[in-house]
């Protein structure tokens, strides 16, 4: 059974990145058919307590709701700092981790030296080369040490990744990595092998900024289940498949600031629906045409991670806007007649439906309905025009059709001379929805009115 996770920080609101994550983790879930449906996890990781506030975490949801990801289980870091002493008991008995007492300011003095001598800043292991008297005496300082985990430098990490294909990174290039700081408090690397063991997670999917943290994760997950700190049932399958997809860069072409900042508050105030939102971010960045499809299941359906490139999927608000009012044309009277104004029917929303890019423009539509309007100056022969349709006006199952072919027959107007000058009196507009659909939601009483007063 295929189980994803999406893991976010509550130390801030979700963006558009951080969606589009969510987004492609839930739709690999959601892949898997019934009675074997995948699982989607939820997952707070929430051992930060100084940044973690339960705000975020309710935003998140809210979000995810929003969007229509539902999630099948929810987990919290913060209820299971007893499985990562655990797991960090195993690992220090194993003799893969250690203590270090460097300050972050010996660090980057470290790091400065090396790389002025043109060399990678990794971690040179000096804590190992400590005797126990040397740790005795800085513990003795009142120094706390930090805690490594010690990358094995036998051979090349490797791993197939589902969409940058084979991948190999050589361990000593790569620091090892600190898994836990100073004061307990645990750092990204080894709870989140421990909670993809212990939930079961088959596929992670994240961005390719994780590459060189996925293959010093592998090392932490061949670890833990050498310590014997697995679950037997996880033996057979010790290693989820890793995929990573390129990340978003904005219209410019380069990482946009902006983009951090993109989230649903931003995109409800701008009317967005959250169907246009995953329609672009589900096909963003693959060989797959972006098309407002509002059909969640054939979406997901047709998502593969064999169609994503390598390249940066450029996100462009334009074409999100695009894709919105799409969106909005196919959306049915149901789903959103609670946000339509009073007394807007489903004949009213059927009118008005193609005129807008977002739902919230349809009270200002309405308006053409219930008034009230202000047409233009007309000219002289426009007003007699105009009087003699409201006298021509007659009720029935098509009144404009018959109306402008009685108009056309009497006065030999066609075109534009005849639709505008009618337009513009019964909408106070030169253009918008059907007058087809517009005059009946209109009325004969009112519609014969703002004639009369067009022509007077």
């Amino acid at each position: 059974m295929t189980t994803t996770r999406f893991a976010p920080s509550p130390t801030g609101r979700l963006h558009v990145g951080n969606i589009r994550t969510a987004l492609h983790n839930w739709m690999l879930a959601r892949q898997a058919k019934e009675p074997e449906r995948g699982t989607f996890i939820l997952r707070i990781d929430d051992t930060d307590a100084d940044r973690s506030r339960e705000e975020y975490v309710e935003a998140i949801r809210a979000d995810l709701t929003w969007l229509g990801l539902d999630w099948d289980r929810e987990e919290r870091q913060s209820a299971r700092l007893g499985r990562y002493e655990a797991a960090f008991d195993a690992l220090r008995a194993a003799g893969r981790i250690y203590p270090c007492y460097e300050s972050a300011q010996e660090l980057e003095v470290k790091r400065k030296i090396q790389l002025s001598r043109g060399l990678p800043p990794i971690y040179d292991r000096a804590a190992l080369k400590l005797t126990d008297a040397e740790r005795a005496a800085k513990e003795a300082e009142g120094i706390a040490p930090h805690w490594r985990f010690l990358l094995d430098h036998a051979e090349p990490i490797r791993w197939e990744d589902g969409i940058r294909g084979p991948q190999s990174f050589e361990p000593a290039q790569l620091s090892d990595p600190v898994i836990r700081r100073a004061d307990g408090s645990w750092l990204y690397m080894m709870p989140s092998a421990v909670d993809d063991i212990d939930m079961g997670v088959t596929q992670v999917l994240r961005g390719e900024d994780h590459v060189s943290n996925t293959a010093v994760q592998i090392q932490i997950f061949t670890a833990l289940h050498a310590a014997g700190f697995a679950a037997a049932e996880s033996a057979a399958k010790p290693l989820p498949a890793f995929a990573h997809e390129a990340l978003l860069v904005g219209r410019e072409g380069k990482l946009s600031k902006r983009l951090g900042s993109l989230g649903c508050d931003a995109f409800r105030e701008r009317g967005i629906e959250p169907e246009a939102i995953v329609a672009l971010l589900a096909r963003l960045g693959t060989s797959q045409p972006v098309e407002p499809i509002a059909d969640r299941a054939a979406l997901t359906a047709s998502f593969d991670l064999a169609s994503f490139g390598r390249a940066p999927a450029k996100f462009d608000e334009e074409d999100l806007e695009r894709l919105n009012a799409a969106i909005v044309h196919q959306l049915p009277y149901e789903a959103v007649a609670a946000r339509l104004p009073e007394g807007m029917d489903a004949a009213g929303w059927h009118a008005i439906r193609p005129n807008l890019a977002h739902v919230g423009e349809a009270a200002e539509w309405w308006r053409l309905v219930t008034g009230p309007i202000a047409p233009p100056p007309f000219a002289p022969e426009d007003r007699e025009f105009l009087a003699r349709a409201a006298e021509l006006l007659t009720w029935g199952e098509d009144p404009w059709g018959t109306l402008t072919a009685a108009l056309k027959e009497t006065t030999g107007r066609k075109g534009r001379a005849l639709f505008l000058p009618l337009r513009q009196a019964l909408t106070g507009m030169d253009h918008g929805p059907d007058m087809g659909e517009l005059l009946p939601l209109i009325g004969e009483t009112e519609a014969r009115a703002r004639l009369a007063h067009a022509a007077a």
